[in-house]
């Protein structure tokens, strides 16, 4: 379908868009249209020019950028507009929401201070009206108690929740068009679920035509029509969704589509090399209090109870999955086994010694047999050291090596995890996420571990990247024996490396059993809400033509 008429121009053509910063090229020609009300996706790794493309067309790169081409919104160049002019179509017209919400949402405003700011500007009415439409456009969006929640400041909401207000913000003076960068990358899948179909029902309701980037191919073929594959800052194919996802013509639209989770096969892991418990974890508890009342001991304190009776066990050379939403415990339960929280109660058992006991150099050694590779490396190497020291720093301290051998050593470990050799040298500053994740792999198999605990290893990384990196972890599973705890909200991907799975639900397990078998058909509600939450990109040949687009009377 199309929402344009016989000899009507789109509502957005870009031509042969350039955009440079200083020598370098970011956007090389890149050309697409837009129809009113169509939902049009643009896919492609970090780096291919994505988001570069959409600040564009919003001119909002930085004053060092070159912008060529031309971007016109309903006829009108916006690359040629003046401040003034282009002040009144951004939020007017043109409405954005961003990947992270927390980093453009101000701290110090409350939520629906924020979500009617445009409206005053734009529209020219009063405090007290925009307020009264705020709050209703919260509680469009989803959000429960909006008048109480126009009151809250940022920190007060969930992820999800701030992209909902972002939401609200963007499209409170009924734009025409929205652009949504990545909007749903660091979501639950439930979470996720509810943010596209809210777009969606944007779309049905109301024409709005909406520009969606996005790595995952499989939430660009539920939302789009249309899609535009982009590498190295230029257009490498585009087309109707179903087109290029069941005949793609470009090997890198081939290798996306390869990539996906749930596409990608990457064989089922070793069987176990014994069937004996390497942990233990029994009757599990942990309680955070937050906060006590300014009376001190007088005053009432409060807690939470983060995991509440968890009982897993993984056998040597198994693979076991955890998955459920945030603050459902997953990273709770791994800080605890490596002793980062202290229980309230149960144990934890580790070939038979209690963990929790464990104290001197029979805790050293406990350090030395379980090892963590985190979500963010950035957050977990130190930025002072160069990537060599870093993965050799451990070897070292654990007293295996002196410093020599330790680099000797670091350099073969990352050559085992693929990182090339130039490299070796640089800090991590210097790398991407890809890259800096397998130097936190490299460094957790620096002392050689029986468990490996991965926590989220590949949530922020494009697909092709993910891919290498869980490639590279299952043949190093199944080449060192290591027995690996596997922490995701990636179903698909538990379910193509992990033996068995724990599905976790306000810190308890809720099911659990072989993991193909719990994830194809899950038993209780809240499997079933996760499994039916996860956007998958269908078996080649099988995407119909889209429906998305909406047909609008003049």
């Amino acid at each position: 379908m199309s929402g344009r008429g016989k000899g009507k121009p789109p509502l957005l053509d870009v031509k042969d868009l350039c955009v440079s910063f200083g020598g370098f090229a970011a956007l090389k020609n890149v050309s697409f249209t837009l129809e009113p009300g169509e939902i049009l996706g643009i896919v492609g790794e970090s780096g291919s020019g994505k988001s570069v493309t959409c600040r564009a067309l919003m001119r909002l790169l930085s004053a060092t950028a070159r912008a060529d081409g031309t971007v016109r919104l309903d006829g009108r160049n916006l690359l040629t507009l003046g401040d003034d002019d282009l002040c009144a179509i951004r939020g007017r017209d043109v409405g954005m929401i961003f990947q992270n919400p927390a980093s453009h949402l101000d701290p110090l405003r409350r939520i629906g201070q924020q979500v009617a700011a445009p409206m005053i500007r734009h529209l020219g009415i009063g405090k007290r009206e925009s307020l009264q439409r705020a709050i209703k456009l919260l509680e469009d969006v989803g959000i429960s108690e909006p008048e109480k929640r126009a009151r809250s400041y940022p920190h007060e909401f969930s992820g999800g929740m701030k992209q909902r207000a972002m939401i609200a913000a963007a499209v409170g003076c009924q734009p025409k068009l929205l652009i949504a960068d990545e909007p749903t990358t660091a979501l639950d899948v439930t979470v996720q679920a509810r943010i596209l179909e809210l777009l969606k029902e944007l779309n049905r309701k109301n024409g709005l035509a909406i520009i969606l980037i996005s790595h995952d191919l499989g939430v660009v073929a539920d939302m789009c029509s249309r899609v535009v594959v982009m590498r190295h800052g230029e257009v490498v194919e585009q087309g109707p969704i179903n087109e290029v996802i069941n005949r793609p013509r470009h090997p890198y639209t081939r290798l996306l589509i390869d990539s996906q989770p749930g596409r990608k096969k990457y064989g089922m892991p070793a069987d176990p090399v014994q069937a004996t418990p390497l942990l233990h974890v029994e009757n599990l508890s942990v309680t955070f209090p937050f906060g006590k009342s300014l009376l001190g001991s007088f005053g009432s304190s409060h807690s939470f109870r983060a995991l509440d009776g968890i009982d897993l066990k993984i056998n040597t050379g198994e693979t076991v999955g955890i998955v459920g939403e945030s603050g459902s415990g997953k990273s709770t339960l791994a800080r605890s086994i490596i002793r980062l929280n202290t229980p309230s109660g149960g144990a934890i058992r580790l070939g038979g010694q209690d963990v929790g006991a464990l104290a001197g150099e029979a805790l050293t050694a406990f350090r030395r047999r379980v090892q963590m590779v985190f979500q963010n490396p950035y957050d977990s190497l130190n930025p002072r050291l160069t990537i060599s020291e870093a993965v050799a720093e451990p070897i070292w301290r654990h007293g295996i090596a002196d410093r020599k051998a330790a680099r000797k050593e670091a350099a073969v470990l990352l050559d085992m995890v693929e990182l090339p050799g130039n490299l070796h040298d640089r800090k991590p500053q210097q790398l991407s996420g890809g890259q800096c994740q397998r130097v936190g792999l490299a460094r957790a198999l620096a002392l050689k571990p029986q468990l490996l605990i991965a926590d989220e290893i590949t949530s922020a990384l494009d697909v092709t990247t993910q891919a290498q990196i869980l490639e590279l972890l299952v043949r190093l599973q199944r080449e060192r024996s290591l027995t690996l705890l596997y922490i995701s909200h990636d179903l698909a991907i538990v379910s193509s490396i992990c033996q068995r799975v724990y599905v976790f639900k306000a810190g308890r397990v809720v099911e659990q059993g072989v993991a193909r078998q719990v994830l194809s058909t899950p038993q209780d509600p809240y499997t079933q809400a996760l499994v039916g939450s996860l956007a998958r990109l269908p078996a080649a040949g099988t995407v119909p033509p889209s429906q998305s687009v909406v047909t609008h009377a003049p």
